[in-house]
């Protein structure tokens, strides 16, 4: 696998982690809301934290177990093709209650309110349960890990491929909270109309982006089928 070509897929499987419109609503309203840079900067730090921890678990975990990962051996295969299956199914689901609800806002925002008014330490623990309990990203996180460990780099450069896709991971919920930091009273409208264009369409954009990961990874497994 090419440098170039690691790179972007750990782009790609970080984005598609990152598009978490939970996560992205939750942290919008921390920093609309009291204290925003000590609650909405802890909230990030969690997430960043998160991510990072269980992509090492995982690639540490590859490695105890000798996984191959090489484009056809039958554990990079078996996880493109079940990978693919999972996003697949996902965005289609999304993208359908998406255009079955309309401009109806997504079940979650009804209570996403009480969440973000939780005691600190609380929302952090939710908070990082969350972004590792979800089905796709529990299946991004596994591609990643495949990735690096299909590079078969030295200890330091999986280390910096981990960094990066933890990066990629976050921007989305870094670019605000920066943002808050320079100059919260100006990008305060930008932040109440983000919330509304989340709450009306986060749908659309999550179903679009998992199935088109998962039709990516669905031929990356048929690819792997003919070399096996």
């Amino acid at each position: 696998m090419s440098e170039t070509t690691l790179w972007a897929e750990l782009l790609a499987y970080g984005t598609g982690i990152g598009l978490s419109p939970v996560h992205i609503a939750v942290l919008l309203l921390l920093l609309l809301g009291p204290q925003p840079l000590r609650r909405g900067g802890w909230f990030v730090a969690g997430w960043v934290v998160t991510t990072m921890l269980t992509a090492t678990l995982l690639v540490t975990v590859g490695h105890t177990l000798v996984l191959d990962m090489s484009h056809g051996s039958h554990h990079r295969t078996g996880l493109d093709l079940a990978a693919g299956g999972a996003l697949i199914a996902i965005g289609g689901r999304e993208l359908l209650h998406s255009l079955s609800e309309g401009a109806e806002p997504p079940s979650w925002t009804a209570s996403i309110d009480r969440f973000v008014a939780m005691p600190l330490p609380l929302l952090l623990l939710l908070g990082s349960v969350g972004e590792v309990a979800s089905p796709d990203d529990l299946v991004l996180f596994a591609k990643s890990a495949s990735v690096v460990l299909a590079a078969q780099a030295p200890t330091w450069q999986e280390l910096v491929a981990l960094l990066a896709f933890t990066l990629g991971a976050s921007l989305l919920l870094l670019a605000p909270l920066v943002a808050v930091m320079i100059g919260r009273e100006k990008v305060v409208p930008w932040l109440e109309q983000g919330k509304q264009i989340l709450f009306a369409r986060s749908g659309l954009v999550v179903g679009g982006v998992s199935l088109g990961l998962g039709i990516y990874l669905g031929w990356q497994g048929v690819s792997g089928l003919r070399l096996i």
